[in-house]
């Protein structure tokens, strides 16, 4: 199994140290105390995301916000730390695995023929799909249904640079453990890179998740 480690300790350190979190300096254990901090008014600019030579995601909740950096890739699935070593997992754009989150994701399974790995920027009609999902409570193998709808092109501005970019929406719900929520994501037409989304957990928090300074490397 090939697994591209692409920060350390002391990268992690370094990103707490800086300030790269939009909240407080507060001391927070995990990332999901992180998210549900007070916001305050710092917020990422694009010559500051530049200075820092790592990929960042920012991460916005109704409860607060805060900037991960990419620290690892394991066949496509990116993990994205938080200063204190909470992880969201993304793969194709959809978070699949969160960690520390209270509640967590534990699992997800995209099927083969899932438009999130075909290309979200394919879609002219609203299509069904699945997805499996592993949750807290040994809820296992829970099924969730989706349909994804495009929705036109809109301007999505980030860090003062306009992307004209397809947006799809998502209705999903898993009737066994009684979750249904509304998604979307914001896709880039030329190649389906999901530049913006908000997705939400679980019996957790709706998260809209921003491309800072992407990694745009082949999934699978």
């Amino acid at each position: 199994m090939r697994r591209t480690s692409l920060v350390c300790l002391w990268l992690i350190a370094a990103l707490a140290a800086g300030g790269c979190s939009t909240l407080s300096n507060a001391s927070v254990d995990t990332l999901g105390m992180l998210v549900r901090g007070n916001k305050s008014n710092a917020m990422p600019t694009a010559a500051g995301v530049a200075t820092k030579p790592y990929y960042q995601l920012e991460v916005d909740s109704e409860a607060g916000t805060a900037v991960l950096i990419l620290g690892n890739l394991d066949h496509g699935r990116e993990a994205w730390y938080d200063a204190s070593g909470g992880i969201l997992f993304l793969r194709h754009g959809v978070l699949v695995k969160t960690w520390r989150m209270r509640p967590d994701i534990v699992a997800t399974r995209l099927p083969a023929d899932s438009p999130f790995r075909t290309g979200l920027q394919h879609l002219q009609a609203p299509v069904k799909t699945t997805r499996s999902l592993d949750l807290p409570g040994y809820r296992y193998g829970v099924t969730a249904v989706s349909t994804l709808t495009p929705a036109g092109m809109h301007d999505v501005t980030i860090l003062g640079t306009v992307h004209r970019l397809l947006r799809v929406d998502e209705h999903m719900s898993a009737p066994s453990v009684g979750f249904e929520a509304d998604n979307c994501y914001w896709v880039d037409p030329s190649d389906g890179f999901v530049w913006k989304s908000r997705q939400t957990i679980p019996d957790g928090l709706t998260l809209t998740l921003t491309e800072l300074k992407p990694y745009r490397g082949s999934g699978s």
